[in-house]
């Protein structure tokens, strides 16, 4: 079939500006326009060629995916050797490798290249006249196996050279990565459909690009950096590594844009200590730095050494991973309540410290990794994030090794031990009284939304609990003025206005009450649903969970955590303990007998009330059966306007929902 020749143009020019978009989103890190314009250009191309497939060449932007799956992968040789490099651990280290450098040169002082070194998987690309043909892994340096067609699926790598003036034959080395979030996203992929995951971002990288199956390397977030050629020929380069790099990125390839020119062995460390410092907000893993004499001619009159280059060398960070015994899992209870199983390990050296317990965050996190006690494991920390089991050398286990389970009871307090649909922790339930617990149940029961016991803060708290005097929320109330104004920062009349304020304090409302619980799952707006349904609180915690479902907004995990919680003899000791010491709220009647007009409507409350604070207004809604929401919407049946309203009274007025001032309130609070 002929081509007609607009067609042939267009699809010339659909290739070119592809080319051209590819390199701006994926080189430059700079798209100049939105994917669906970009996804339009690709679709057009792919009609064309579909319609004339004479149009099809291979280093077109719809041929990067669409080969045969391989049996196996054929073996390339290296002409010119992939090296590996030595290797520098400590300062001086590398100051011996400028100090030779610049020995044999016969300089005072060399001009490094520097650049990160990333944790990936090193592969050779082979362009000629600009056209890709292959692609390899180093494999041992001197052969590697031909990944051509895994290679043309990643999208950081040009098909085709852009721009002029490259050699005839171009060999470009690189790392091929996959960046942090692109593994994250992989390993959720993998775990929804049951699969096993990836340990680290290189082994999903090296996974990914030895895929037979060039379609499931395609579906993989793969990235290429290119750090430098290999064989050229036909053309000149220039005498610079560093205008090399930028050479290559001019033709289309992605280098590194934390690479830099430095002078002399300082200038080597105070780069180490650049890249060490934001290592972990970097958006890939590196493993370390390597520093290259930035002159080709002087590269040349070093040579090599054995299987390493003289004017190059990696200089490594501590390691992140290393492998340990697990002696044991403990389990900490958190100030939440959330139980947290830790790997008890050998001491290892990893990330720069030494280490000696590990987090392995939740019994799923457990069971996915199989972990025993016993076990050989691996051991990842990077920067400050806290140490974390990666994975089970399943090999080195010993005969017998127990799975492990988590407790059905607290080890702190020896309350209920609950999980709850759709949570990944498992969390006691001696809310009230777990030591593990005790300061944060403290700091929310006296907050200014729940019992509102002005002047106890949180340092307050923690002296309070550290000293011994407050075991649980019900002690708050037994403390002496003497006994206050003894703690630190206390005088006579700080300790005689806190007095004051936990004995005003107790005369509350039902509502807050329940919210000062620190019931899971139970927020303000439920605590107060449940206090205007119930009544009481005796009715409250007789209640099952199908009487708990009754009363609105209260669904099946909510009901199941208020049973649990009342279900626990220390939590209903704490109660009663707080009944006796005076905290009390006036009685009402349970909205399900009362027959309020207000059940059920909505609310919303805006500007400032003098009667009544909007916290007051607010919990005599609920307490009504009403609903008090925070936005005015077509639902809304009722906002109440104080004064400078705001916008939610614009709209009001535009969604024409009916508004009360507060006299029409109270008027209706009456009713």
């Amino acid at each position: 079939m002929t081509i007609p020749r607009d067609v042939e143009r267009r699809a010339a020019e659909l290739r070119k500006q592809i080319e051209h978009h590819n390199y701006l989103y994926y080189v430059l890190d700079s798209p100049e326009i939105p994917d669906a314009e970009y996804d339009r250009m690709l679709r057009e191309l792919q009609h064309l060629e579909d319609e004339f497939p004479a149009l099809v060449i291979p280093e077109s932007p719809t041929q990067r995916v669409g080969a045969q799956p391989l049996k196996q992968f054929n073996e390339v040789r290296h002409e010119l050797p992939m090296l590996s490099l030595g290797n520098a651990f400590n300062p001086d280290e590398v100051a011996d490798f400028d100090r030779r450098a610049r020995e044999r040169l016969g300089e005072d002082e060399i001009e490094y290249a520097a650049e990160p070194k990333l944790d990936g998987l090193a592969i050779s690309l082979l362009y000629e006249n600009g056209v890709l043909m292959r692609g390899a892994t180093r494999g041992d340096g001197t052969w590697g196996e031909d990944v051509t067609q895994n290679v043309r699926t990643i999208e950081s790598i040009p098909l085709r050279l852009l721009g002029s003036g490259y050699p005839a034959v171009l060999e470009v080395r690189g790392e091929a990565i996959m960046a942090r979030a692109g593994f994250e996203l992989l390993n959720a992929r993998q775990r929804d459909k049951g699969e096993k995951t990836f340990v680290n971002p290189r082994n999903a990288a090296a996974g990914s690009l030895r895929q037979l199956d060039p379609r499931i390397t395609a579906a993989r977030p793969l990235q290429f950096y290119c750090y430098g050629p290999g064989r050229i020929d036909g053309g000149t380069v220039p005498g610079r590594h560093s205008e090399l790099l930028a050479r290559l990125r001019e033709w289309g390839l992605r280098i590194n844009e934390e690479s830099a020119v430095v002078h002399g062995a300082q200038g080597c460390l105070d780069y180490y200590a650049r890249l060490a410092a934001k290592r972990d907000a970097l958006a890939y893993d590196i493993d370390g730095v390597v520093y290259k004499v930035n002159r080709a001619d002087q590269q040349r009159a070093l040579g090599f050494v054995s299987r390493a280059p003289r004017w190059a060398i990696a200089h490594k960070f501590p390691a992140q991973e290393e492998m340990t015994r697990l002696l044991d899992i403990d389990v900490q209870v958190g100030r939440t309540g959330a139980l947290t199983p830790v790997a008890r390990l050998e001491s290892v050296f990893v990330g720069g410290v030494t280490v000696s317990n590990a987090t392995l965050h939740n019994q799923d996190e457990i069971e996915r990794l199989d972990v025993r006690k016993g076990d050989t494991v691996v051991v990842r920390r990077a920067g400050d994030v806290i140490p974390e089991v990666v994975s089970v050398v399943k090999e080195k286990r010993r005969r017998g090794a127990r799975r492990f389970r988590m407790p059905t009871h607290c080890p702190v307090c020896g309350s209920e031990v609950v999980r709850l649909e759709g949570e990944a922790a498992a969390r006691c339930t001696g809310g009230l009284f777990c030591a593990a617990q005790r300061k944060q149940a403290i700091r929310h029961f006296v907050s200014r939304r729940a019992m509102d016991v002005d002047g106890l803060g949180e340092k307050l708290v923690e002296q309070l609990v550290d000293s011994g005097l407050v075991r649980n929320v019900s002690d708050v109330y037994r403390i002496s003025q003497q006994q206050f104004a003894a703690l630190e920062r206390m005088g006579e009349t700080s300790a005689a206005n806190l007095v004051a304020a936990l004995e005003k304090s107790k005369s509350t409302t039902f509502g807050r009450f329940i919210f000062a619980l620190g019931i899971r799952q139970v927020g303000e707006t439920t605590a107060h649903t449940l206090a205007a349904h119930f009544g009481t609180l005796d009715a409250l915690m007789a209640a099952d969970d199908e009487q708990l479902q009754q009363a609105p907004d209260v669904g099946p995990i909510v009901a199941q955590s208020i049973c649990t919680f009342f279900a626990q003899p220390h939590n209903r000791e704490v109660i009663e303990n707080l009944r006796a010491s005076g905290v009390h709220w006036p009685a009402e009647t349970p909205a399900v007998t009362r027959g309020s007009v207000l059940a059920g409507k909505s609310f919303v409350l805006t500007g400032t009330l003098e009667s009544m604070t909007r916290d007051a207004a607010k919990a005599a809604l609920i307490a009504r059966g009403a609903k008090v929401t925070a936005s005015v919407s077509k639902k809304t049946d009722y906002v109440v306007i104080g004064e400078n309203p705001g916008s939610k009274l614009d709209k009001a007025q535009q969604l024409e929902v009916p508004t009360l001032d507060e006299t029409g309130l109270l008027k209706l609070l009456e009713r």
